[in-house]
């Protein structure tokens, strides 16, 4: 099958394939680092807005909100969405433990694109891996600005390049040699991790900041992970 953001069906089905060893995969694609950045966003977004009502875009396995939810004592109501059924299957079988039963936990599967919440209605969204693969991020920004409240938190973390020389041409190679074989040995899937890394070359975090800016969002930072190789974008609406 050939994956294209501008066949979200493809992109839809792609996910669903690699649902099962998701996680560890991208454990062992990246080193574990991926585990530094995801609690970089909790602590950055979550813990510092506290939000009574969350929204997790493109949550996949529940990876980061699962994160920040097992150390919060009072009930949250979270939403998590995804247009993967198979992701959602999985965030479900995670979210059976103590520490994450007393929460609300919502799951929608739907498109990040036409988020199926009222205007203002949660206070933080975070968005991990996830916006490089929508057909349309401009839209995508404008419905996390549309559900968000007054004074509420975004933060969006994403696979980008570094711009030191010696580090993306070391990220080149990583990207277009060892990461789709590597892929292809964990999940019986290399044209998945073909597609990931086209995206990942693809993808300007300068874009989407600039995206936010018209959006309507204030306060927009942008953090780099590890020499580039991950970015955090937050802002306020």
């Amino acid at each position: 099958m050939t994956y294209h953001k501008n066949n979200p069906e493809t992109i839809s089905a792609m996910f669903t394939s690699i649902a099962e060893n998701y996680d560890t995969t991208n454990a062992v694609l990246s080193l574990n680092m991926h585990q530094k950045w995801n609690s970089t966003l909790v602590r950055d977004v979550l813990v510092k807005q506290k939000p009574k009502v969350v929204l997790d875009l493109c949550c996949g396995t529940g990876a980061i909100i699962f994160e920040y939810l097992k150390n919060i004592q009072d009930p949250v109501k979270a939403y998590l969405l995804d247009f993967s059924e198979g992701m959602l299957e999985h965030a479900k079988k995670r979210a059976n433990q103590p520490s994450l039963l007393k929460h609300d936990l919502n799951y929608l599967k739907a498109d990040a694109q036409q988020i199926p919440l009222i205007s203002e209605s949660v206070d933080c969204v975070t968005m991990a891996y996830g916006i490089r693969n929508v057909k349309d991020p401009e839209k995508c920004i404008g419905e996390i600005y549309r559900v968000l409240t007054s004074g509420g938190t975004v933060g969006i973390l994403e696979l980008t390049q570094p711009k030191n020389r010696i580090m993306r041409l070391g990220h080149f190679i990583y990207l277009h040699t060892l990461l789709p074989i590597l892929g292809k040995l964990f999940t019986s899937n290399k044209a998945a991790y073909q597609y990931l890394c086209k995206s990942i070359s693809s993808f300007a975090p300068e874009q989407l900041e600039v995206m936010m800016q018209t959006a309507g969002f204030k306060q927009i930072e942008r953090k780099s992970l590890f020499f580039g190789v991950a970015t955090l974008l937050t802002g306020k609406k």
